[in-house]
This record gives structure tokens, C-alpha cells and sequence, in this order.
């Protein structure tokens, strides 16, 4: 028998790994979501021990869970408003997200891919050439896709660069539109020498250039806080370019006032953020 639902709460599958020690994945993107009253379900694709940062790491691939997870939840009749996917393990994983995926979407689930495979320049250690393949697959069935720079480029095919001109970003808007996503939102860009955040919200209209002033720091996790601000924002709003941009300030104040803390390895500690700054900029 299928579900009783509350018509009046959107209720979001996030699609991630899940760590154990560290705010990333699944870690930093539940507390979002939860906080902003969604009904918050999660279907991890690997558990992770901590963060990568740290060098020393246990990763248990989750595929077999997921396929008898899925299962279990089509004789049960869930559905879902939306569905955000990140870090995938393997090929496998990709073609049994893309399976559901597309069919989900076939009954009204909006899909959020954030195409995890490198950031500066470079594919993640650890992940295949074969990444860029099945990463393409899965951006066909979303309303919209989320990678950064360099992925966007593997994904095109365009060699990654430090500094790309409006006509390189418009190509390779082209070519991701091509891939089948609706919308495309690509961050960490360098544009003529302007950080910016680009969102185009279909082919047809154009594009957007949202500058930012770049923080000399790294924490894990901040692409997965990004993405869940966002679509928690977007599921709300409607509006894709206002979603990106209040998520670009409520995740700079988030760096600020994390800039001195010790162990940054472990991310931002989201839950001590939320109220003061997601609340202040709803």
C-alpha cells in the first residue's frame, strides 16, 4: 500500500556518501536540508570513515545496499519532490541512479546532479576516466547539473584552464545543455580574471555571472553545503539564479567565520550556522 504523505512538506532524497568524522556529503547536506523543514531521506553510496583531507581513510561501497534499498522502497510506494545525487563509487552505482533516476522523474521528481569527479584542472584521485562517461549519462535525466569548472570541461571534453573568455563559457554551456540537463549551474569559475558563480536556467535564455570574491582556504565540504542551500532555496523559490546567489552568501559568511579554526580537515560545523545565517537570509 503506498504511503500517507503531508501534501504540504517536500520531501527530498539526498544521494551521497556518508562520513563518519567531518562535515561533508551526506554530513553537511542533511543538517540543511532538515533545518530548512524538508523530509529529509538519505541513501548513501558509500560510508567514508572521515574526510579525505586527513590521508588515512576506510571507504565501504554501499552498491549492493542500494539496489535492495530501491527495491524495498518501490514495493513500498515512496516517492520523492526531488532527488540531489554527489560522490558515486562505481559505473554500477551511476546506471542503477540513472535507471531510477529517469523513472522518478518520468513521475514528477525534480533532479538535482552534482557530477563529482575533479576540481583544479584534474580528475580526484581515485577516480576513472571511465567517471566522465557515466557522469554524462546521469546529467541527461536532471533539471539541473552542478559541476564546477573543471568537471564541466570533462564533461564536455574541453581542456581545463585557469582563465576561460564569455565565449569558452558559452560553448561549454552549449555542450552541457547537449548532454540532455535543463539547467546548469557551474561554480569556481575564473572569468577574465572575476571569480563567478555561472547559472543559466535553460538553452533559450542567458546566461549569468554571479562574481564573488574568492577566500584563500579550503574546507571539505563546502560544494555539498552549496548545493544543499541551493536547492533547498530553489525547491522553495522557483527561481534558480536567487537560490545560486543566496546560497554564494550564506556559504562565504559560513567560510568567515570558520577561517580560524584548527582542524579544518573536518569541514564547516554547519549545525552551530544554520539559525544565525540560513534563517537571516531566507
Amino acid at each position: 500500500m503506498p504511503e500517507q504523505t503531508d501534501k504540504s512538506t517536500k520531501r527530498v532524497l539526498l544521494i551521497n556518501d556518508l562520513a563518519g568524522y567531518g562535515k561533508v556529503a551526506l554530513s553537511a547536506m542533511i543538517p540543511v536540508f532538515s533545518h530548512l523543514r524538508y523530509d529529509t531521506c538519505n541513501l548513501p553510496t558509500a560510508l567514508v570513515s572521515n574526510t579525505l583531507d586527513y590521508g588515512h581513510f576506510r571507504i565501504l561501497d554501499t552498491t549492493d545496499y542500494m539496489q535492495d534499498t530501491l527495491a524495498v522502497w518501490a514495493k513500498l510506494g515512496f516517492r520523492f519532490d526531488a532527488i540531489c545525487t554527489g560522490f558515486l563509487v562505481s559505473e554500477a552505482q551511476a546506471s542503477l541512479l540513472y535507471t531510477y533516476c529517469k523513472a522518478q522523474k518520468e513521475a514528477g521528481t525534480q533532479i538535482f546532479v552534482d557530477p563529482i569527479l575533479g576540481d583544479d584542472g584534474k580528475l580526484y584521485n581515485g577516480v576513472a576516466g571511465a567517471a566522465v562517461s557515466y557522469s554524462q549519462k546521469l546529467c541527461s535525466v536532471a533539471d539541473v547539473i552542478v559541476p564546477n569548472i573543471t568537471e564541466a570541461c570533462f564533461l564536455t571534453g574541453a581542456a581545463p584552464k585557469g582563465r576561460y573568455t564569455e565565449e569558452e563559457i558559452t560553448e561549454i554551456l552549449r555542450q552541457l545543455h547537449t548532454l540532455g540537463a535543463k539547467a546548469v549551474v557551474i561554480t569556481s569559475t575564473d572569468l577574465a580574471g572575476q571569480m563567478v558563480t555561472v547559472v543559466q536556467d535553460s538553452p533559450q535564455t542567458p546566461w549569468q555571472a554571479l562574481a564573488y570574491e574568492e577566500i584563500p582556504v579550503r574546507f571539505p565540504g563546502t560544494g555539498d553545503l552549496f548545493m544543499a542551500m541551493m536547492v533547498g532555496q530553489y525547491l522553495k523559490t522557483g527561481n534558480l539564479t536567487a537560490s545560486v546567489h543566496h546560497a554564494m552568501q550564506v556559504l562565504e559568511q559560513m567560510i568567515r567565520a570558520n577561517l580560524h579554526n584548527s582542524d579544518k580537515y573536518k569541514g564547516i560545523p554547519v549545525e552551530q550556522f544554520l539559525e544565525v545565517f540560513c534563517d537571516e537570509k531566507a
